[in-house]
């Protein structure tokens, strides 16, 4: 492998960006000289790859499935067929690593941060008490922040681990008022997760309370993931812990559990649907 392919690779590890490295697997005709070339490619179109495949006018289709690959984040063989020749590619998706950060660092927050580590997450505690928020309290947390919450989430976002759709924020402060705060400060941010512990009529009230008073519209709150937690009658902080991490698992993975807040979403939607109605009859 070339040294400056090798170093944007490393380099792209400590930026925590994602990439795909290319390489051409198999050649004849016309491709036959591109056979083991390989190249660096990012999800955006403004990048410009490091190295070449040597493709020619195949070089742009490829660089579009290259860029899908990595949106799906999962590794993937390339085939094309052209009349001149036929060329394969790997196409090797070198991810992010997911970033989990809780905002809360109580009894809940311990397991749950060191769950996280093993499941080989980025994770980050929050929490404006210093004697709660310290890494004697969470010794595998790569940060442990101590401060105001929503002025350290916003440093969060705009430091070297931004927001993004890799990043995953639990919200299990000691008081449903910060939490609800700091729900304010993430609600736009376009994150792969947002999880908010809470009971139901708690989640409903606050939901409809922030529509009613702040003008929110109701649609926002649909991606919250509230009450957290799978459903798997949890009782203890480490259990709690458990079905949070697990549905994080089942949101990252694509996978077929319903959250506990999947009641309360189905209510608010049905309620919504019903209002439409409504209107449209009256209209």
């Amino acid at each position: 492998m070339r040294t400056d392919i090798l170093q944007t690779l490393t380099d792209s590890i400590d930026r925590r960006e994602s990439v795909a490295l290319v390489t051409v697997t198999a050649a004849t005709g016309s491709f036959a000289a591109s056979l083991g070339q390989d190249a660096v490619f990012w999800p955006e179109e403004s990048r410009t790859p490091v190295g070449s495949l040597h493709l020619g006018d195949l070089t742009d289709r490829v660089l579009t499935d290259a860029r899908q690959v990595i949106r799906e984040k999962s590794p993937r063989h390339l085939h094309y067929a052209e009349a001149d020749g036929s060329v394969s590619l790997f196409v090797d998706v070198q991810q992010r690593p997911p970033h989990l950060i809780v905002v809360g660092a109580g009894h809940i927050a311990v397991p749950l941060a060191a769950m996280a580590k093993l499941c080989e997450f980025q994770v980050s505690v929050l929490d404006d008490r210093p004697q709660f928020a310290n890494n004697a309290r969470f010794p595998t947390a790569d940060q442990v922040i101590a401060g105001p919450f929503r002025a350290e989430l916003d440093r969060l976002r705009q430091g070297k681990m931004a927001f993004d759709n890799d990043t995953y924020i639990v919200l299990v402060t000691r008081g449903h008022q910060y939490d609800v705060d700091s729900l304010l400060e993430v609600l736009d941010d376009p994150l792969a997760y947002i999880g908010m512990i809470g009971s139901r009529r708690r989640i409903r009230a606050v939901f409809e309370l922030l529509e009613k008073e702040q003008s929110i519209p109701a649609s926002k709150f649909d991606r919250v993931y509230a009450p957290i937690g799978l459903n798997i009658g949890a009782i203890t902080p480490a259990e709690i812990a458990v079905c949070i991490m697990a549905e994080i698992i089942n949101v990252m993975r694509g996978g077929p559990a319903l959250g506990m807040g999947e009641e309360i979403q189905q209510e608010r939607l049905a309620r919504r649907e019903s209002v439409a109605n409504k209107l449209k009859a009256q209209g």
